[in-house]
């Protein structure tokens, strides 16, 4: 069992839980590791387009949505609406407001660099697929954020200051020939717990990849490189394609990003087959597909890291594989069929000892007839050694009665619901983000289509759940996404918030939840909303439920692209903001040691 010790720097004291949990060991620092009275910044990831005239949604640039936890106070009670903060230089200037467009973090002047040092020719803005800012989230020292752009074909990863609001060093992704030449996107991307590694979900090229991390003594990174030699390819028959490669230059402020490639592909990493000389994907040349279903497309949707130094890698067919991320390649330590873990998972969470996996609806066109909710339950400490396929079996918390047989589920009472994404009409369901409370007693999981949030008590695994709709989130008046919904196209249904990935506040009392917009860019069959930007979810019932009791509103009409919410609203207005991600960082650095 690995052991940390936090830190908090300058004297500030550590958040402590309310509840004490049994079995709950010293490793679990990792939750309460926020500075308590520093307060915070919440940062959104808005996936639409940063420039005008762009033919497709989510291609170019994309809006960064900073505020901070003093305006978002005033908010709450009954003051004006928190203002974004700006980025780089503009924070000098206290006239100066959000949002901070991508286009001016990673300047378009940084020039690629190849695994030589030599430069490609390219500079940032020649190459395609800067956009669609999917996610970012804070490292364990609450220094950096990492930034995920989910573009089609660009595959671009980066880390950004918390605090110069600067970019520190930016990558692309490795290439791959699973579905043509170059395959590369980077879906999502999550730190190690000790933050000396980036574990990147490269999920068109159907690999894990990582990033290794230095830093001086207080936290602060001193080199980034992305290694080669830990990627670890999980598609079949693949082949590298084209490697990953550095970009150098000036941020704003003029410092110089730091990173560079080293080590180089083990092609034994690439190999079609898992330990247990199962197909890594099914249908490959060299073995037999798994069990239990095997893995019917290796697409990766995220890579859970864990407090053992393990990467819990969700698969868009269903499946899961487990790695350990500590080992150069990266190793497999479990595996399982989508019969037994289905598919599109992502959230995911470690709390109380246990690594909570759910199955939602698949992004590709299928998910619009898909409805999915489940839960799962895995002992983390299980894959400190490697596991035989499907063992140890994962206790299954939650299956909805009304999911479809997708994704390898096997229980589904009907193979498809048409019944579209309007609220109020819609009888399907989508299981996406997920958080633990501060004492990692409860597990908060949103539905993206039905608004609702189940929790699941992580002791005795009972069930219980809330609505983001009404005021009390027990069905009693209007809630705060109705007032702040878009009011210039009468006819899209209002208090619709459309809830995505979170994160809880530093000190254990909100959920920051990313609300999605009337015209989404991914997921558009499940993701339309009516009120875009973060939800303030007030944690109540000592962690075992909750309210949304506010809504930081975003807002993007520079975008133009066209409108697609299949199943859902005929959207006529102008608004194109749409947050995928929202995260919390302390503005009190924390030292790991």
């Amino acid at each position: 069992m690995k052991h940390l010790i936090l830190t908090a720097l300058a004297g500030a004291a550590l958040a402590t839980s309310a509840t004490a949990i049994a079995g709950k060991s010293d490793k679990d620092h990792h939750h309460a590791h926020f500075a308590g009275k520093a307060g915070y910044e919440v940062w959104a990831s808005d996936q639409s387009n940063s420039v005008a005239d762009v033919a497709s949604r989510g291609v170019d640039g994309s809006w960064i949505w900073i505020w901070d936890s003093r305006d978002i106070k005033r908010q709450l009670q009954g003051g004006p609406d928190a203002v974004a903060k700006p980025c780089g230089p503009q924070l000098l200037n206290p006239l100066a407001s959000g949002p901070c467009n991508l286009l001016d973090v990673f300047p378009g002047t940084l020039t690629e660099f190849d695994a030589d040092g030599q430069p490609t020719g390219n500079t940032l803005s020649d190459l395609n697929g800067f956009g669609r800012l999917h996610g970012m989230l804070p490292d364990p020292q609450q220094r950096y954020l990492n930034a995920n752009m989910f573009a089609p074909s660009g595959g671009y990863v980066g880390i950004i200051d918390r605090k110069t609001k600067a970019a520190v060093a930016l990558f692309r992704v490795t290439g791959t020939d699973v579905a043509g030449t170059d395959t590369r996107s980077v879906h999502m991307s999550f730190w190690s717990e000790k933050g000396d590694a980036l574990l990147i979900a490269n999920l068109h090229g159907k690999v894990l990849e990582r990033i290794d991390v230095e830093r001086d003594r207080f936290g602060r990174i001193t080199d980034v490189a992305f290694n080669r030699t830990a990627s670890l390819g999980v598609g079949k028959s693949m082949a590298v394609t084209s490697s990953a490669t550095v970009f150098k230059g000036a941020n704003a402020w003029g410092m110089p990003l730091k990173g560079s490639i080293t080590g180089d592909y083990d092609t034994s990493a690439f190999s079609d087959l898992t330990p247990s000389g199962a197909c890594k994907e099914n249908g490959c040349s060299s073995g037999a597909d798994g069990a239990l279903g095997g893995r019917p497309n290796n697409v990766i949707i995220c890579p859970v890291a864990s407090s053992n130094e393990h990467v819990y890698v969700t698969l868009g067919g269903g499946g899961l594989l487990v790695a350990d991320h500590s080992t150069t390649p990266m190793t497999i330590v479990g595996e399982y069929g989508n019969h037994v873990i289905n598919g599109a998972g992502c959230g995911g969470v470690e709390a109380n000892g246990q690594m909570f996996i759910n199955a939602g609806v698949s992004a590709s066109g299928a998910g619009a007839t898909q409805s999915v909710f489940t839960m799962y339950s895995l002992q983390d400490a299980d894959f400190n050694q490697p596991q035989a396929e499907n063992t140890p079996a994962p206790l299954t918390l939650f299956k909805d009665a009304t999911n479809t047989s997708t994704g390898g589920n096997q229980e589904g009472a009907i193979s498809e619901n048409s019944s579209g994404q309007l609220p109020g009409i819609t009888t399907r369901r989508d299981a996406h983000g997920a958080a633990a409370t501060r004492n990692e007693r409860y597990v908060h999981n949103v539905d993206r289509i039905q608004n609702t949030v189940e929790v699941f008590d992580t002791v005795n695994h009972t069930r219980t759940h809330y609505d983001l709709t009404s005021a009390d989130g027990q069905g009693n008046g209007d809630g705060p996404c109705l007032a702040a919904s878009v009011s210039d196209d009468a006819q899209l249904p209002a208090n619709d918030p459309a809830p995505d990935l979170m994160e809880i506040t530093p000190d254990g009392k909100y959920f920051m939840v990313a609300l999605r917009g009337p015209t989404p860019v991914s997921v558009t069959h499940s993701a339309q909303g009516s009120c875009p930007g973060v939800g303030i979810i007030e944690i109540t019932g000592n962690g075992q439920s909750g309210r949304l009791a506010g809504v930081l509103r975003s807002s993007n009409t520079v975008d133009n692209a066209p409108v697609s919410a299949p199943g859902g609203h005929e959207y006529t207005g102008a608004e194109r903001s749409d947050p995928h991600a929202a995260t919390v960082i302390s503005k009190q650095p924390v030292r790991i040691r």
